[in-house]
């Protein structure tokens, strides 16, 4: 091989590289481009043992967020190994049972986040636990097959309890209160 052509195969591979990275860029910029919800946060002067510092607060808010995020892929991709980044204990295992009877049904469910006031409402004296009250608002697909068979507008209260790990707060609890508050649209 001839340095021009060494030279030619050098700039294609640097090329392919370059696209490849643009392409990365751009998948990740249609990804976060995505609606977010709305978002409102409401902290008490005080509401427990310990002072809920701005840095924490605003970490235990991006990780609840992201634990909606993964929830939905999970749910959509029926995929059990999604929920580790974002879920741990009871949280886990009843999503897991859920995801495990879509399974079966040959089920999706796909959510569109609209909303979401939170209210901080306990954080544990030594920081290994943040109790939050959800006033979420959400869309929710359910699909057989790829064929949409019923469409909800949900309005719920959630009690999520949140615990640290490593890197990120995961929801260690989420249960919906009891006064579900939705509109079922079903198609056949």
């Amino acid at each position: 091989m001839g340095v021009t052509t060494k030279r030619r195969a050098k700039t294609i591979e640097q090329f392919a590289i370059v696209v490849c990275m643009l392409l990365c860029l751009a998948a990740n910029t249609l990804a976060d481009a995505a609606p977010q919800p709305l978002v409102q946060v409401d902290v008490p002067p005080s509401f427990g043992p310990r002072p809920l510092e701005d840095q924490t607060r605003d970490a235990v808010v991006r990780d609840y967020l992201k634990c909606w995020k993964t929830m939905s892929q999970a749910l959509q991709e029926n995929n059990l190994s999604v929920l580790d980044s974002a879920f741990t204990g009871i949280a886990k295992e009843k999503l897991a049972g859920v995801i495990s009877q879509q399974q079966k049904a040959n089920l999706t469910t796909s959510y569109r986040d609209g909303s979401h006031h939170l209210r901080f409402v306990f954080y544990s004296p030594e920081g290994l636990s943040i109790q939050l009250l959800d006033d979420a608002e959400y869309d929710v697909e359910v699909s057989d097959r790829g064929k949409t068979q019923a469409m909800r507008h949900v309005k719920a209260r959630y009690v999520a309890v949140l615990t640290p790990t490593e890197v990120s707060w995961k929801v260690r609890i989420l249960q919906a209160d009891a006064g579900v508050e939705d509109n079922v649209t079903a198609k056949r």
